[in-house]
């Protein structure tokens, strides 16, 4: 298993030092997003351009721990070109693996007493599997969850405005 951690290591390394998809699109049409975690000062820009049902492109920015910026970049280079569906899908099995949906909304810690993590399929995710080694540390579940977080708002957003339409 020390290898695999090792590349896990070295797959987040790689995404904090290199990000995918840095910058900015025009807004709009593209949609900006941000999310902020006051505890630890995380900062994830998003620009969205969704159109037709799937997400064309996606530009990430903004400064933080080597998880929240290479957790963004990771998810990024994951969600871009897919159907809205497609990413709201890959969205719950990343937060399944960082053992966020085990239990009902009561249970606090997002784990159910006694309850081993969900041990997600890392073939499915790819390379957020990377990430997977963040629930051993509770307390940066947030850094890696800050940009999906940041992305489904500001999926959420653009289907509200549509709505309006």
């Amino acid at each position: 298993m020390n290898e695999l951690e090792d590349l896990y290591r070295e797959v987040i390394l790689d995404h904090y030092r290199s990000p995918r998809n840095r910058g900015e699109l025009p807004v709009p049409p593209a949609h900006r997003v941000e999310g902020y975690n006051p505890l630890c000062g995380d900062e994830v820009i998003l620009y969205i351009d969704v159109s037709d049902g799937a997400l064309k492109d996606i530009r990430i920015g903004g400064q933080g721990c080597s998880i929240s910026q290479s957790s963004a970049s990771l998810m990024s280079a994951a969600v871009k070109g897919l159907d809205v569906e497609k990413v709201r899908q890959l969205e719950h099995s990343f937060k399944t693996m960082m053992s966020i949906y085990e239990s009902g909304p009561d249970e606090g810690d997002g784990k159910a007493p006694d309850q081993e993590p969900v041990l997600v399929d890392p073939e499915s995710l790819g390379e957020l599997a990377a990430l997977q080694g963040v629930i051993k540390f509770p307390v940066r579940i947030k850094c890696a969850t800050l940009a999906w977080n940041a992305l489904m708002q500001g999926l959420d957003e653009i289907e509200f405005d549509h709505h309006d339409d």
